[in-house]
């Protein structure tokens, strides 16, 4: 019954919500600036001085008093979204959803609804609606900032990365801001410059205002930008400082846990992360405590929550939610029926043609023992330039099954120089086969 119930809040969480990360070991970190559902940055940034519930409260009395007021139903949805970002309430973004929807319906003007509903579809993975959405905004607010953050987010993810990073330097020339900055971060970091990308996080931490939510999301960032490059005590003391803004954040949670698992303290680990699980079971959030009580050693608690989490996956499935690039990740790292996990990666992929997409679809290829098809992909998934231990990881595997163990070792040998703890599955095989 547990179980049960934790899937029905799992469902209820991921299929209105955030699925960036999604059961993905590596994430690419900067992404989740991307699929954050972020409310507008102007309109949090205006009201910085107040606290969200009692925005909440405020518009929701002026759509009580006005109920064709659409300025205050966008205002509403625009709270509503924060308070997800603080809560991770999922009916927050439903009722979000609603609001933009009725207020496009009374003022189809209204640039902030279509950019709010732009967000939503970025955090339900449907890019190309988002893209539509955001240009809508664009379109009709042609000098505000936010919707060339949504533009560009979801170029990203359909792989025109070129158009995409032009949006994010338009976001910040029209107006900086912890939004603008954080896209530039991730832009840095898939054009493999970390460090440049560290200075862009820095200063989008310092825009926060010391608002506890943008501040913790933000220490986070930072502080996987710093796990992702082999720095574990700054990262360690970095997710701690996003605890320190807003105690019990469940995503600083997890990334502490992990940090300590690569660190080989288990039971830390495994106590932070039965937090971020016990708090709000989001399917990464399982699938890290699944995978640290998989490199502890106690495989029947492993095994307790990995079922959780193909429950999960059914269900996602059932009510159409497009996780199918995590989902495909997450069994292609697991070995879970790898011949039908290929052609959920290719279908991903069609979806989501970014350079993750090539990844994955080269992943399962050589999970399949298709290694010459792999190839291709593995190169496209390395054309920015991108300084990412589990790409590097997965080249050197497909070099190995074509035979070519030296060029194999020196893939390897990058993973572990990137990030020796790059994943709690593969970092011990890296370092076998890179010796």
């Amino acid at each position: 019954m547990k179980i049960l119930a934790a899937i029905t809040i799992v469902f209820a969480v991921s299929a209105g919500a955030l699925l960036g990360g999604v059961l993905r070991e590596t994430t690419p970190d900067g992404a989740n600036a991307a699929e954050v559902a972020s409310p507008s940055m102007e309109f949090f940034e205006v009201q910085q001085a107040r606290d969200t519930v009692g925005l909440v409260q405020q518009y929701q009395a002026a759509v009580r008093a006005n109920p064709t007021d659409a300025k205050a139903m966008t205002q509403l949805g625009l709270a509503y979204q924060q308070r997800y970002r603080e809560s991770a309430d999922p009916t927050y973004l439903n009722q979000a959803g609603a609001l933009f929807h009725r207020a496009l319906a009374l003022q189809p003007d209204d640039a902030l609804a279509a950019n709010g509903l732009a967000a939503l579809a970025l955090s339900r993975h449907e890019f190309r609606n988002a893209l539509v959405l955001a240009r809508k905004a664009q379109r009709l607010a042609p000098h505000s900032a936010d919707p060339y953050g949504a533009i560009g987010d979801a170029l990203l993810e359909l792989g025109r990365y070129e158009g995409a990073f032009a949006s994010f330097d338009k976001m910040t020339a029209l107006r900086p801001s912890l939004g603008s900055y954080a896209r530039i971060a991730y832009a840095r970091e898939l054009t493999g410059r970390p460090e440049a990308a560290v200075e862009a996080m820095l200063l989008a931490l310092d825009t926060s205002g010391g608002r506890p939510e943008p501040a913790a999301w933000t220490l986070v960032e930072l502080g996987k930008l710093r796990f992702n490059t082999g720095r574990l005590a700054e990262a360690r003391a970095t997710f701690r400082s996003a605890l320190q803004a807003l105690p019990g954040y469940v995503y600083a949670l997890d990334w502490l846990a992990r940090t300590e698992a690569a660190a080989g303290r288990y039971k830390r680990a495994v106590a932070h992360a039965q937090r971020a699980v016990d708090a709000v079971p989001l399917p990464q959030f399982v699938a890290t405590l699944a995978d640290i009580h998989r490199a502890s050693g106690n495989g029947a608690a492993a095994r307790e929550q990995y079922a959780l989490i193909g429950a999960i996956q059914q269900l996602l499935r059932a009510k159409g939610v497009n996780a199918d690039l995590e989902l495909a990740l997450f069994r292609v790292d697991h070995g879970i029926r790898l011949k039908e996990t290929l052609d959920l990666a290719r279908r991903a992929r069609a979806a989501r043609p970014s350079i993750y997409g090539d990844d994955v679809v080269a992943w399962a290829l050589a999970r399949n023992g298709r290694c010459s098809e792999a190839l291709p992909y593995s190169k496209r998934s390395l054309r920015l330039g991108t300084k990412d231990a589990s790409l590097y990881f997965h080249r050197g595997m497909i070099e190995r099954c074509l035979g070519r163990d030296a060029e194999a070792g020196r893939w390897f040998v990058r993973a572990l120089d990137v990030n020796p703890h790059f994943s709690l599955l593969w970092a011990s095989t890296a370092r076998k086969l890179a010796s």
